[in-house]
């Protein structure tokens, strides 16, 4: 089977890529599939940025807002959704163009990740816990014993990290390295990157505006609705930042405006590691965001140079 061609257009939290996204639509009929792993959730459209009811009616869009916040979803089940969605449209005749901003579902619809079965909701609950009450050092070292291998790579703090390899090594039977080390699946995707961004100094001021516009246009209420639905601060869908911060604030933890600045310094750290993430990539073109109709350029040279069948412009 010859390899989907699938433009790409990733880069920091708030810095243009849906703009980017809909200048490509403007030319091509493009299908947008989200890679933001906040994206997914149906409780916090404003929250996370979704796209509007105006930008999704330029184009289809998937796999925004399709799970509840108690549903948590592991890259290799995103990469598997992704990839169905990406056959789907290529073979209606459409493009299918990944937008987003989490690295780990990018690799694993790109590159492939490590064929590990899915964890029972039990099993990663339980590791939750234990991590609350006993702290991650404690965990690290019990991690340190049952797979040394990946346990030196990480950092005796890394909770996610931490977490995620004692639940595979318990509901697989195998350490997380073993997985590692399995051959990754034959691509089925020809990836065409492009970039958008800012230096963080610049990127900053955008961001504290866009949450101040958040709040103005009802982001409290929607994450009041959002406890109503599912109260539980660990449940997957308040993991994501902002989400987190307004459910101290309405839990009496932190005041309006401290809720802002955490936001905000939360918000700027993780658009910190997308860019660093991302800037490893020697594969990427980068743009800014008011380069998006050169960006679009790009990307339908790109297409246009593979020779691409069911790629034809608007």
């Amino acid at each position: 089977m010859r390899p989907i061609l699938l433009p790409c257009i990733f880069g920091p939290t708030g810095a243009g890529k849906t703009a980017a996204a809909l200048a490509l639509a403007d030319v091509l009929p493009v299908s947008v599939i989200n890679a933001d792993s906040r994206q997914v959730y149906r409780d916090f459209p404003l929250i996370t940025a979704q796209p509007t009811a105006e930008e999704r009616a330029v184009c289809p869009h998937l796999l925004y807002g399709y799970l509840p916040s108690e549903k948590k979803l592991g890259a290799g089940e995103w990469a598997r959704a992704a990839a169905a969605a990406v056959e789907r449209e290529h073979a209606g005749g459409r493009v299918p163009l990944l937008v987003g901003g989490t690295g780990l579902y990018a690799r694993a619809l790109l590159a492939g990740i490590a064929p590990i079965p899915e964890i029972p909701a039990e099993v990663s609950a339980r590791w939750q816990t234990r991590l609350a009450a006993e702290g991650c050092p404690a965990l690290h070292a019990e991690l340190a014993a049952v797979d040394p291998a990946y346990a030196a790579k990480i950092h005796p703090n890394d909770r996610q990290r931490v977490a995620r390899a004692l639940e595979v090594a318990e509901a697989t039977g195998k350490p997380l390295s073993w997985w590692h080390a399995r051959p990754l699946p034959r691509r089925k995707h020809l990836a065409l990157k492009a970039g958008v961004a800012l230096p963080l100094a610049e990127l900053e001021p955008l961001l504290l505006r866009r949450i101040d516009a958040m709040l103005a246009a009802g982001a409290l209420e929607e994450a009041r609705a959002a406890m109503v639905r599912c109260p539980d601060p660990a449940a997957p869908g308040w993991s994501g930042i902002g989400c987190a911060e307004l459910h101290r604030h309405l839990s009496g933890g932190l005041t309006l405006e401290e809720c802002r600045a955490l936001w905000l310094k939360n918000t700027r750290a993780y658009a910190k590691r997308q860019l660093t993430w991302f800037r490893a990539d020697g594969e990427m073109t980068w743009f800014r965001p008011e380069e998006a109709g050169r960006l679009r350029d790009f990307l339908l040279r790109g297409l246009e140079r593979m020779n691409i069948e069911n790629v034809r412009p608007i």
